[in-house]
């Protein structure tokens, strides 16, 4: 039987469909039988590889003994010196004080009015700048930016937008309070990003959506996906010979903890880069399913099927050149560093570094591309059992 709906005057009821009950709590069961063992191992998972006792955390002192951190507002740019020197000075407490700041932060940024940390060292007066440049201080733009992006978020997606940004806030704290240390610490990176990327999906998609036959199976699909991306990483980080090694940041992590496999901590970082991506598609696509149901009851499984992947490829066509722009935009020093180099185009793609870009955005893509269809059959499948409400005025 159809979704039946009356309007009228002011008054609308809808009803969903005649379905037997029993079937609705056949297919609810399955579903828990799938979805509860693997929510129980998670939080098992978390329990066996959660980091207690000293964790590297903030072990790395930023300053010497003795020196301090100082925040200032720069007053004066000058000319450069015989030695090459900008000469910089930045009022620190209504005292100004000259500061060393790097030419090439000079040349590309440092304006007169900026907010600068620089470390203090006493010890210094006499033989050269007691200042020396740290970074600059963001808090106010940063903290506008954020509000305005929770303000655009709450204004266009109302009470979907606030859970959206709790299971963002979830996530972010299961990355921040569990795999960082625990990564850190030295626990297997696969089995660490596993539970951690487990339980990131679980609290994005049902704080974000609720817990439903639907947003079930946008878990189901985002898992499918996940799994695939897993093997995927795995196996080229392996045949690609890729050592995570190479990046300043790489090397410098290394130094510090030489107890790191770095090709893991790679390995965790592309699977993990693919999980949001994954929540995006798996979702969206659920959701034309019901949708598509909701306007056409009467369509056959396998109607609704072949309708949704009309949507679905156009949604793997964006998504797979999105991923590809994401990554070279955020390559683009890199990619232009090692052009300088003369060698041939493939020869290009082959630099470490390059590669293991290329590696990222192929498993990742792969892992998307192949999670739609998998969504679209779960959902095609169930959409009829947990139909969406649709009201339309006659």
């Amino acid at each position: 039987m159809s979704e039946q709906l009356v309007v009228a005057g002011s008054h609308a009821h809808v009803s969903r469909l005649n379905l037997a009950p029993k079937d609705r709590r056949r297919v609810q069961i399955i579903l828990a039988a799938i979805v509860v063992p693997i929510a129980v191992a998670t939080l098992i998972g978390l329990a066996l590889l959660w980091p207690r006792g000293q964790t590297p955390v903030g072990s790395v002192q930023l300053t010497d003994t003795g020196v301090e951190m100082a925040v200032g507002e720069v007053t004066s740019i000058s000319g450069t010196d015989e030695l090459g020197q900008t000469q910089v000075t930045m009022s620190v407490d209504g005292v100004e004080v000259p500061v060393h700041v790097p030419f090439d932060i000079v040349d590309n940024g440092l304006d007169v009015g900026d907010r600068i940390e620089a470390m203090f060292n006493p010890g210094a007066f006499e033989t050269g700048t007691p200042y020396i440049f740290v970074d600059f201080v963001r808090d106010v733009p940063l903290a506008a930016l954020l509000a305005l992006y929770v303000i655009v978020v709450l204004l266009v997606a109302r009470v979907k937008g606030l859970a959206a940004l709790f299971g963002l806030a979830a996530s972010l704290a299961v990355v921040g309070i569990f795999m960082l240390p625990a990564l850190m610490v030295g626990k297997e990176p696969l089995l660490v990003v596993i539970v951690g990327a487990s339980a990131m999906m679980f609290a994005s998609i049902y704080l974000a959506h609720g817990i439903s036959i639907r947003t079930t199976t946008a878990v189901l699909g985002t898992l499918g996906g996940l799994v695939i991306t897993g093997v995927l990483a795995v196996w080229s980080v392996e045949a690609n010979n890729l050592t995570g090694t190479l990046s300043d940041d790489a090397i410098a992590l290394y130094g510090q903890l030489g107890y790191l496999k770095m090709s893991d901590i790679l390995l965790t970082g592309i699977v993990l880069a693919g999980l949001g991506a994954l929540n995006d598609v798996t979702i969206t696509q659920v959701s034309t399913v019901w949708e598509l149901h909701s306007a056409n009851p009467e369509a056959s499984r396998r109607r609704i099927f072949s309708q949704a992947m009309v949507i679905g490829r156009d949604h793997i066509a964006s998504t797979v050149y999105t991923l590809a722009f994401a990554y070279v935009g955020t390559s683009l020093p890199l990619l232009m560093s090692a052009a300088l180099v003369d060698r041939g185009f493939l020869d290009l793609m082959m630099v470490g570094q390059i590669a293991e870009e290329i590696v990222r955005t192929l498993v990742a893509s792969i892992g998307l591309v192949l999670a739609i269809p998998m969504t679209t059959v779960i959902a095609s499948w169930l959409a009829p059992v947990a139909p969406a409400k649709r009201v339309t005025a006659t």
